[in-house]
This record gives C-alpha cells, structure tokens and sequence, in this order.
C-alpha cells in the first residue's frame, strides 16, 4: 500500500491512497466466503459453492464491491497512522480507481486535529472578586436558618405577607374548567412566588372561607401559555412564627453549637468557605479566557456544526424537556431571538473546542497522567450530579464507551491546574490570592467551562441514565 498526505487546510486533508491487488486477497476471501453462506444455487450444498460460480451467477462486480467495503476501513486507518494524523470524525471516501487483479485506488477527506503551540502562559494575569463577609450576610445566614426552623399556628383573621394559607383552585380557558386545572388542600406560602402570577394580591386579605376570582398565564398543563381565569379558595390560614434569638436556646435547637455566638462564628466561616470556592472558581475560568486569547486555535468546520447541532439537541431533548418546556417558549422566557440563540450557541461551541484542543495539548506537553484513584473521584462526582449510584453510573459509562472521555476531563483539569498554578491571580483590593491546588474543583470547572458539553455534559449524564433505566 502506498498514501500520501494533501493538506487542504490547517484542519482538513485529503489522503490519497493506492492497494495493489494482491493485498486485497483476505477481503477477496472473506466476500466469497460471505456471499456463500447468503445464496443458494442448485446442486451445491450451501457454503460450499465454487468462487466461478459465484462470478458466473452473481457477478464478479458484487464480490469486488463486498471485498472494497471490507478493505476501505483497514487501508485508511494504516494511512492514518502511517501519516501520524489525528483524525476527528467520519472521512469522505471516494473511489478513483478499481481495476481487477490490479489495482484499488481511492481517496479519503477527513478533518484533523490543528497542530497548535502553546506559548508561555507564565504571564497570565487575572483579577477576581475578594473575599469579604459582612455582619449583613452572616445576619441573613442566622435568618435563613430561623425560617427553616419556624413553626406555624392557625389564626382567625385575613390572610398577610408571610401566611401559609391553604388553597383550592380551579382554573378556566374561555370558559371551560380545565381537566388538569383543579388542586384541592394546596399549602402556600404568600410572597414565596412559588405559584401563579397574581395569587398573592388575590388571597391577601382574604379569611378562611372566602374565595377571589383573578387572570394569569399558565406556566404549564394542557393549557401551557394560555391566560386562564383562576378561582382561589382560601380553606385556613396560619401565621409563621420564628423561633427567638434573644438568647442561646435557638443555637442549641438549629445547631451543634451551645451560644449564638458560635453559631453565628460558623455561618461567618461557612460564607467565607463559600465565597473563596468561587472565588477560586472565578480564577480558573478567567485564567482559562486569557490562555485561549493566546493560542491561535483552527476550527473545522463540520466539527463546530456537528458541535451546535448536538448542543442544540441536547437543550431541547434533555434539559428543557425535563421542564416541559420546548424551543420556542424557551427563547420567549430569555427574551431571545432565534438569530440570537444560534449566534449565542456557536460562539459557546467554538470555545469549547478551543479549550479541549488547548488542553489537550497542554496534557500532551506537560505529560500529565491520570490516576485510578483520580478517574474514580471523578466518576463519583459525575455520578452524583447524574442522580445515578456510582456502580449504576459506571456501568453506563463502560457498556456506552466513555471512559476515554471521562480520562480527558481529568487531564484537561490537571492541565488548567498547571496553567493557574503559574498566573498571577489578585483580588479587587490589590491582594495576591493563593489558590489551594484542588484538582477536584479544576476538573469540575473544565466541565462547566468545555462542553464539547457542559452542556453536553448533562445530558451525556442523562442519556448514561436512560440508558441504565432501560435495562
């Protein structure tokens, strides 16, 4: 076998390949021996029917045309590797020449992974928010934790801001009570915005009893989109009532903690945990914006739209059908148009790509490795976002051919490790800020930030649990 290697351009070459016609001999017997098991002639016994007889009956052009199809994905994997290429995708094989007993030729496009250079990412420098809690957060913090421990006591007066109320409700479309638009001993916190728009004005005031009549759009039931006419009963009220801080008691209760003083000394250390997580976060990813404005990165062209079209697919079959929601209200509820979203979604495509060939490289250079131990730490966590068990979510994993994938998003996290491990990253008041060097969180921030799917990342998780579920 001869190739040769034409560079169309940075990510597209066209390999022209030629098989003399001795080396066509095993896919020559492997067709024969094929057709011979799916024909039958009269006065030879199935699979043992002479090769000319088969030429005479059948035709010499079906054998050849069986044994080229078998030979095709050998020859060109040689010539792939013969030309050290990195292939991505699918090639466009065209056959220039068949002649019998001499010769196959035949061509084959197919995009390439761009050779890149890494420069020296020694200087990237970044700023990110600082770290700071004020009493105002801890306050709210104690707040927070005060309403999750509230108590609630029915009262004989109109319903308020903060009341739990329950409700019946019935909603009509053009005057016909809707099938799915009747609730019965429905709780409801007023102000929680957790219902439909306009209930609040609509029960406040209202005592146990009494009912009000008000128009709002539906956010989702057979009648989705629509406004609909809601009639809202209010069956009982009751008054939340948050337990006291005036002295230790309430620490006691909502905490391990003996005074309020210590409790509120773990809210404050809790924030400031909080917010130096995204604060690190913060770094990363803006670490990881500078080092793609320094690396002059090709797209191929069918990868980015193989890449827009899976995004694409991803967010209307698996996210947004998880909220009953499609394309179009989509694009209505984020105020976009679908110029937008498309011009939106490639741009995000086109990072993801750059960063998985950036650190992909970047890996390649550094020679970073992957551990067991750390492909298992990783699995865990995608398990866990998945909704999956860790055996469950293996599985999936194994029996779908990705855990080469998985492998990739250790290293890319390792690789955006070394990189914000060598920048300078200060906060908004001057300070140098050190980052712990957690791989966990790179990985978990190369996720978010790569996709090629963050997106794509959910929903390979979901499409790992459908799988898992169906069996």
């Amino acid at each position: 076998m001869k190739s040769a290697v034409e560079t169309l351009n940075p990510t597209r070459v066209r390999l022209s390949i030629e098989v003399p016609f001795e080396e066509l001999k095993d896919s020559l017997d492997a067709a024969y021996k094929k057709i011979n098991q799916q024909v039958t002639v009269k006065g030879f016994r199935k699979g043992k029917i002479p090769n000319r007889v088969i030429d005479q009956r059948f035709g010499r052009g079906a054998v050849l045309e069986e044994a080229v199809n078998d030979a095709l994905p050998k020859f060109y994997t040689e010539a792939v590797n013969e030309g050290e290429l990195n292939p991505l995708g699918q090639p466009e094989v065209d056959i220039t020449e068949l002649k019998d007993g001499e010769l196959l030729a035949f061509t084959a496009e197919v995009d390439i992974r761009p050779a890149i250079e890494i420069p020296d990412y020694s200087g990237i420098e970044v700023e990110v928010d600082a770290v700071t809690v004020s009493d105002e957060d801890v306050d709210k913090a104690v707040e927070d934790l005060r309403g999750r421990f509230a108590t609630t006591n029915p009262v004989e007066r109109a319903a308020e801001d903060g009341d739990v109320v329950t409700i019946d409700l019935q909603a009509k479309v053009d005057g016909e009570v809707l099938e799915d638009g009747v609730a019965e001993g429905v709780s409801y916190t007023i102000g929680s915005g957790e219902l439909l728009e306009g209930i609040d004005d609509a029960v406040k005031g209202l005592e146990a009893g009494a009912e009000a009549t008000f128009t709002s759009q539906l956010k989702g039931g057979s009648a989705e989109g629509k406004d609909a006419e809601v009639t809202v009963k209010v069956s009982a009220v009751a008054a939340r009532e948050l337990p006291e801080l005036d002295d230790d008691d309430f620490a006691q209760m909502a905490s391990e903690f003996d005074t309020l003083e210590e409790l509120r000394a773990d809210s404050r250390k809790r924030l400031e945990n909080m917010k130096q997580y995204d604060q690190a976060t913060q770094a990363q990813e803006r670490v990881l914006d500078k080092l793609i404005e320094l690396v002059e990165v090709p797209i191929p062209e069918k990868l980015l739209e193989d890449e827009v079209k899976t995004r694409k697919h991803n967010l209307e079959h698996h996210q947004l059908g998880q909220m009953g929601l499609d394309l179009a209200k989509y694009l209505e509820i984020q105020g976009k148009t679908e110029e937008e979203f498309d011009k939106e979604t490639s741009e995000q495509a086109v990072k993801g790509i750059k960063t998985q060939f950036i650190l992909d490289e970047l890996v390649n250079k550094e020679k970073l490795n992957v551990s067991q131990e750390e492909l298992t730490e990783h699995l865990m966590r995608r398990a866990q976002s998945s909704g999956m068990s860790p055996d469950q979510f293996a599985q999936a994993v194994v029996e779908g051919g990705q855990v080469p994938m998985l492998v990739g998003e250790v290293a890319r996290g390792k690789a955006l490790a070394v990189v914000v491990e060598a920048a300078t990253v200060k906060d908004t008041n001057g300070e140098l800020v050190e980052l712990d060097d957690d791989e966990d969180e790179t990985a978990e921030t190369v996720e978010a930030a790569e996709t090629v799917d963050a997106d794509a990342k959910d929903a390979d998780a979901a499409e790992a649990k459908d799988a898992a579920e169906a069996k």
